[in-house]
């Protein structure tokens, strides 16, 4: 399955609770098992993103449904990319 990156920004709402944001981490986990996304993991970070999240998602509108629901609650923003592995970015890579 493709590979995505989701950075994330608290918002306001985010920043005022962030005591919840484990239990809103294991409800993201929950909400991409259920869209058939494999969760790789979550991290919060330090600098311009709060937060970085990886899953493989079926296609792009299952990661971007994915982005757009965790988003909708209103306690992080989210930007997402698609990401290569190794073995993908050598493929692409061959063909040049």
């Amino acid at each position: 399955m493709p590979g995505y990156i989701m950075l994330m920004k608290f918002t306001a709402k985010g920043l005022a609770d962030l005591k919840g944001s484990p239990n809103r981490v294991n409800d993201a986990k929950a909400a991409a098992q259920k869209m058939g996304i494999r969760w790789v993991g979550w991290w919060a970070t330090v600098g311009e993103y709060d937060a970085v999240g990886i899953v493989d998602a079926p296609n792009d509108e299952a990661a971007s449904t994915l982005a757009l629901a965790t988003a909708a609650k209103g306690y992080v923003t989210t930007q997402g990319m698609r990401a290569y592995s190794e073995a993908e970015w050598a493929a692409l890579t061959s063909k040049l």
